[in-house]
């Protein structure tokens, strides 16, 4: 995936640590960067997902190391794709296989009546679906 960049440039999408308050560390946030101006900016898809943890954190931040793919399947979806071990699969299956791991949790959350918990995956399955279909828009 690339973008222009303001300078001319294509900018392409990397996983990135973003620092809250020179105190949060959030790993394996996907970040559009131009190598030419060094210009970074927070890939759209994952902005809500990345807005609502900071909103979590408070204006007081402790010091601690986050991990965004816990928060966005967008991310969570980056990781496993460029995990080194995982190079020889499709991109296809690797999403296949979150969505049939997540509809399985959903299946074992609802049976256990635990709301918010069905509602989490509900919510990361969303985020699957939302971002396959501007995918394929295009």
């Amino acid at each position: 995936m690339q973008k222009q960049c303001k300078c001319g440039e294509y900018m392409g999408i990397r996983l990135r640590t973003v620092i809250y308050q020179n105190k949060v560390e959030i790993e394996n946030v996907p970040v559009f960067s131009c190598e030419a101006c060094n210009r970074s900016e927070v890939y759209p898809e994952v902005k809500p997902e990345l807005t609502g943890l900071i909103g979590t954190l408070g204006s007081k931040p402790e010091k601690q190391q986050l991990q965004f793919e816990e928060v966005s399947e967008v991310a969570h979806l980056m990781v496993k794709v460029t995990d080194k071990n995982r190079a020889s699969d499709p991109v296809e299956a690797i999403i296949q296989e979150r969505i049939n791991e997540l509809l399985d949790l959903l299946l074992l959350a609802q049976s256990l009546n635990d709301g918010p918990w069905v509602d989490d995956i509900r919510k990361r399955l969303s985020q699957i679906a939302k971002h396959a279909i501007t995918v394929h828009d295009f």
